[in-house]
């Protein structure tokens, strides 16, 4: 017997664009070290393996592998597996059908809203479990230059400079003054520990205000080598912990900020990560994260 699987496109309305991932719709019986291997198998930035929920008030426990280690959070895993679990639960819809999808993570439960329409792309829009928080320090951006192929003179725009924020997933968010610059970053392994050992993570998220997109607002590249990611197409916790560095150096007022950052165009998989922040009192009181889905696979793992 077979357990199912689905491969989905996220962030991304047109198949083979955004971020592939692969989702194991039966994964009850299988040990840590087969939902790695099946993980470095599929080669994916992520593989999500769906369980049974162990609250009834869940759709499903979920866990999250990089081809290299096990995430406690991650954004289009959660985006990808709630659109797909909508569609397992009401398949081809006529018009326009509305969901709520809870994902049990390791990270704690994530409330997912869900449209699916009739012949297009679903969209789900996550609230983030963990608020933005400073992650600790940074490198001095010569040294961050260096492990990214830039010059130092590359590094910053405004009064945007490297920083650290975790929204369960840590990052190092660089800022570089234009496209140019971005297009440029190539990660340099041999320089690459050196430049993040003071942070807690190794995971780079290279961002400028130059964009392709009108509507957006900021382009952006993630490098994770030390995951079995040499770059992401898209990546939602990321996105997330990002609110923490634009709510600071931007000084955003009261209210709700929309910004859509776009993401692997570089790499000819575009995707589009719509953001969401609420303010209040000038500080962050919600962050979510949403982004469309299209499947663009199923088929069965014998194991």
């Amino acid at each position: 017997m077979g357990r199912r699987y689905a491969v989905l496109d996220v962030f991304t309305h047109k198949p083979l664009t955004g971020n592939p991932l692969a989702v194991v719709l039966e994964s009850e019986g299988l040990s840590d070290e087969q939902m790695q291997a099946i993980a470095a198998e599929f080669n994916l930035s992520e593989t999500v393996f769906v369980l049974p929920p162990e609250n009834p008030g869940h759709s499903a426990n979920i866990r999250i592998f990089t081809p290299k280690r096990e995430l406690p959070f991650a954004g289009h895993p959660t985006v990808g597996t709630a659109i797909l679990l909508a569609t397992e639960r009401f398949g081809e819809v006529s018009g326009e059908q509305d969901a709520m999808v809870v994902l049990k993570e390791q990270i704690g439960p994530v409330r997912c809203g869900v449209v699916l329409k009739e012949n297009a792309a679903g969209f789900a829009e996550f609230d983030v479990p963990r608020l933005p928080q400073p992650a600790g320090p940074t490198e001095n951006p010569d040294i961050i230059a260096a492990a990214l192929n830039l010059e130092p003179s590359d590094i910053g725009f405004e009064n945007h400079r490297p920083s650290c924020y975790e929204a369960g997933v840590p990052f190092v968010f660089v800022p570089v003054r234009d496209l140019d610059a971005l297009s440029r970053a190539r990660p340099n392994l041999s320089q690459w520990r050196k430049a993040f050992r003071e942070a807690t993570s190794v995971d780079a998220f290279v961002y400028c205000r130059e964009t392709r997109v009108h509507d957006s607002g900021f382009h952006a590249r993630m490098f994770a080598p030390e995951m079995g990611i040499p770059e992401d197409p898209a990546t939602g916790s990321a996105v997330a912990a990002f609110a923490g560095a634009i709510h600071y150096f931007d000084d955003l007022p009261n209210g709700t900020h929309f910004i859509r950052v776009e993401q692997g165009f570089m790499m000819g998989r575009p995707s589009l990560i719509d953001l969401e922040i609420d303010i209040e009192a000038r500080k962050l009181h919600a962050v979510r994260i949403g982004g469309q889905a299209t499947i663009l696979a199923r088929g069965e793992l014998f194991i």
